[in-house]
């Protein structure tokens, strides 16, 4: 156990928080995978240069983390006072969320079992 009133505790706990412009999407429809191949060609990329290679990505996953990465400049430029020329992104990463469980019927009454899979986006932007 922690040492310390309640309050004293929540203090010290909000005096290591991360002061980095973020957001987070949960809940996404898409699999950790999927999202991952989109993720490793953006990561470490400055914000314009990130939003181009979303826009001509063809995979699916690449819509949803561009409006994410959208929110994240916005974050940035009206929560912290960031210029968006020196943005660059810091981390991306996509954790696995809750699986949706559906049955379809297969041959001589078996049922098949189909796993649609969620993940939890997140990406972490830093100024230059």
């Amino acid at each position: 156990m922690a040492k310390g009133h309640r309050s004293q505790i929540k203090r010290e706990r909000n005096a290591n928080k991360d002061t980095r412009p973020s957001a987070k999407l949960s809940y996404a429809r898409v699999s950790v995978q999927k999202a991952c191949f989109v993720l490793d060609a953006i990561r470490g990329k400055d914000v314009d240069t990130a939003l181009a290679i979303l826009a001509y990505n063809p995979r699916y996953a690449s819509s949803v983390i561009k409006k994410l990465l959208e929110s994240a400049i916005a974050n940035a430029e009206n929560n912290n006072g960031m210029n968006r020329d020196n943005l660059y992104i810091a981390e991306c990463y996509a954790g696995k969320g809750p699986t949706m469980k559906r049955v379809r019927p297969r041959a001589q009454g078996r049922a098949y079992r189909i796993e649609k899979r969620m993940s939890n986006i997140t990406i972490v932007l830093d100024e230059r």
